[in-house]
């Protein structure tokens, strides 16, 4: 991949508020809308948005959401999602075209309006994206198929609207495409050689450096029932 300079604008930015959306279940903030003018961005992301799980949404490592707007049609084709469904539509903060978990690494520095970020994990997708797209199986076809979209950490602060470029500046490890950490993260697909490398991958988020630690001893078992299904018990 060395090489790319990938250059895009930004599509649409996209903020929620924390609702109870589902009896029985814990509260989210999934259900996001476009707005306008230009955003402030903190350490952990745009400062109007909100999450209401901060031990498995936003944070530091976690502080922007970024998916592909390409990858709509493919869900429309495919028939995961309704004919005519926006971006947004799983949550993410920023959409854009021509970036995309393939073209893009681990560890890559865009300047984002006038911030700077770098990509830190993809994201683990889990019931809500299932229960907001009203498709019992869109968290399971994230994992298969790597669509999942990829996370940015801060490392300067700034704004960015709807319109404004995202452009790379810095790419420390080309080996690594997003696609291809997610998809060994997600389907624990990975060599022991591969799992050792990534565990001491110094821009890769420390939640996953870890579970590649223990790929790396063996261990590929991981309960993911709890995140892709949830507890549906009433609360």
């Amino acid at each position: 991949m060395t090489g790319i300079n990938p250059s895009s604008r930004i599509d649409g930015i996209f903020f929620g508020k924390v609702t109870n959306r589902w009896e029985g279940r814990g509260p989210s903030a999934i259900g996001k809308t476009p707005v306008k003018g230009p955003q402030e961005i903190d350490e952990f992301g745009f400062l109007d948005d909100e999450q209401a799980d901060l031990e498995h949404h936003g944070g530091a490592e976690k502080a922007i959401h970024h998916y592909a707007t390409e990858h709509y049609q493919d869900w429309m084709t495919e028939g995961a999602i309704p004919s005519g469904t926006a971006p947004a539509a799983f949550g993410e903060n920023i959409a854009t075209r021509g970036m995309t978990e393939w073209t893009l690494c681990i560890g890559d520095k865009l300047r984002l309006g006038t911030a700077v970020v770098q990509i830190s994990q993809g994201r683990q997708p889990c019931w809500k994206v299932s229960e907001h797209t009203k498709n019992e199986k869109m968290a399971y076809l994230f994992q298969k198929t790597s669509r999942t979209g990829w996370y940015y950490r801060v490392l300067e602060t700034g704004v960015a609207a709807q319109g404004d470029q995202i452009s790379l500046i810095e790419r420390p490890q080309p080996k690594w495409s997003v696609a291809r950490v997610t998809s060994a993260r997600l389907t624990r697909r990975v060599t022991q050689h591969d799992a050792e490398v990534l565990a001491m991958l110094p821009e890769l988020a420390d939640g996953w450096r870890k579970a590649f630690v223990r790929m790396a001893e063996g261990n590929m078992q991981e309960d993911t029932s709890s995140r892709l299904v949830g507890d549906k018990e009433p609360l």
